[in-house]
């Protein structure tokens, strides 16, 4: 079975989603309330994990050129601002991380409106069955 690049762009539209919502980041980073689970550091993982994959094979993931370059230029911005912050009780009222969740924001923009991860490119072989 081959790479299910839709759902892969689900999640990961998902992890920028929680990244843009300071609501979401107090409830889950600071305050550890549920029902979801989940430390900044991981979700920072996660980011790297699922996006740089993306990043690396933008064109079979049916990015534009646009998308490709908001989303290369978050991702360095991200990568700059985990490295120096690890405590989001520290930081999640900085102007440096509003200004990462405003390009978050700006990023899911390009996405969501044409919604392009549903019309990811097929490559799939005919099935002889």
């Amino acid at each position: 079975m081959g790479i299910n690049r839709k759902q892969i762009m689900e999640a990961f539209l998902s992890i920028l989603d929680n990244f843009s919502d300071k609501e979401y980041q107090k409830r889950i980073w600071v305050r550890r309330e549920g029902p979801e689970c989940q430390a900044f550091d991981d979700a920072v993982c996660d980011f790297f994990d699922i996006g740089d994959p993306i990043l690396e094979e933008y064109k079979d993931f049916g990015l534009t050129e646009n998308q490709y370059t908001l989303l290369k230029k978050y991702r360095d911005e991200v990568e700059k601002f985990s490295d120096e912050n690890d405590f989001p009780e520290e930081f999640i009222d900085t102007p440096e991380w509003a200004r990462i969740m405003d390009m978050g924001k700006d990023v899911l923009k390009a996405f969501k409106p044409q919604k392009s991860w549903f019309k990811i490119p097929q490559k799939s072989k005919k099935l002889n069955l």
